[in-house]
């Protein structure tokens, strides 16, 4: 189709464009809803039905904000979805369903992920052996985070790095092995992967009694929350145990958080202080808003996160998370999950999706 692949170069171009500004995210925001509005029907009938159009939305603030559960009960997809190259899917903690996030290529995925990551967590590194605390994509071919690892090891791993993950989950022997070679050796060392599959990893050292001083240039890029698959930890706890067990400083250990609705993840500049400060690229913007109003809140003030990300050319851009957060300069804090009356605001926004898009299959 022209008009998707006109998109798609459009899109591309902005990525790689450092010197966007405002008014230029405002334009690419713009000409996405509108593409997204012709073309993906469920979310058409939703705007409609809040009386927000192409014509009438003229700022990225006003596009309408797809909770992010309607990925459980809808397709969101401007092209055919049975043509996807891709399709993510959520891990369906709740009631068991899966949210479904269908990439038609995955050109604009892989260049926001490799565009964002070397600049976020590789910064002056070009490639750096590397230990993937996480299952293959062909083990796991619907999950973005084994494709975003994966692309991670293949641009900016040495011939040299490993999956660190088998059958019994930690590969021990492999880690221990790579985590001496890169002490004996002086090579920097990048730990990659889950935050539960670190956990997992820090109670094993720690059984074993063994402890580490990886080189300078070493570091560890820690993914999202334990998500009931490992016991909960304090971050602040969490953090010094990788620094102390691993001889990393905590201001080189990066968390990424990234949700499989997006195709845009966020990162912090380390975990020296608790909570880190999260950003992303020129490619994605963040509002906090009071979910049961819809309303914006103030700088400094707890709300739930909106975020309109535009390497989401298919599906939509822009979605109301279940994640609170508090504006900060330069970024937001992130504080967890909704509950009591923000809870409840999520939900109304969901049931408010689905009776607009009732007659949509999933």
């Amino acid at each position: 189709m022209k008009q998707q692949q006109e998109i798609i170069e459009s899109t591309l171009q902005f990525i790689q464009n450092q010197l966007s500004s405002e008014d230029d995210f405002n334009e690419q925001a713009l000409q996405l809803f509108s593409y997204q509005y012709r073309h993906n029907l469920p979310y058409r009938t939703f705007c409609m039905q809040k009386g927000k159009t192409p014509r009438m939305v003229k700022t990225w603030r006003d596009i309408p904000a797809v909770p992010i559960n309607a990925f459980k009960e809808v397709t969101l997809s401007c092209a055919d979805p049975e043509e996807a190259e891709a399709i993510f899917m959520t891990s369906g903690t709740t009631k068991g369903i899966k949210g479904k996030h269908y990439h038609p290529t995955l050109h604009i995925y892989d260049r926001s992920m490799t565009v964002n990551f070397k600049q976020r967590f590789m910064k002056n590194t070009e490639k750096i052996r590397m230990g993937v605390l996480f299952p293959t994509e062909r083990e796991l071919p619907n999950s973005s985070l084994a494709h975003y690892l994966a692309l991670g090891l293949q641009k900016f791993g040495t011939e040299d790095s490993h999956y660190l993950i088998n059958d019994n989950g930690v590969d021990i022997d492999r880690l221990l092995e790579e985590l001496s070679h890169s002490e004996e050796t002086g090579e920097p060392y990048a730990l990659v992967g889950a935050s539960f599959s670190f956990v997992h990893m820090l109670e094993k050292l720690e059984g074993m009694g063994k402890t580490f001083s990886l080189p300078k240039g070493s570091k560890i890029l820690d993914t999202g929350g334990f998500k009931n698959q490992s016991k909960e930890l304090d971050l602040d706890e969490f953090y010094q145990l990788l620094s102390s067990i691993l001889g990393v400083d905590r201001a080189e250990c990066i968390n990424m958080y990234g949700i499989t609705e997006l195709s845009t993840q966020f990162y912090d500049n380390g975990n020296t202080n608790i909570p880190s400060v999260k950003s992303g690229p020129h490619w994605i913007r963040t509002r906090v808003i009071n979910p049961l109003t819809g309303e914006e809140v103030s700088k400094g003030e707890r709300g739930v996160l909106v975020h309109c990300d535009l390497a989401n050319f298919n599906s939509v851009t822009t979605i109301l998370t279940e994640d609170v957060g508090i504006e900060v300069d330069h970024g937001f804090l992130l504080l967890g999950r909704v509950e009591g009356t923000q809870a409840k605001g999520c939900s109304i926004a969901v049931e408010e999706f689905l009776k607009a898009t009732k007659e949509f299959p999933k």
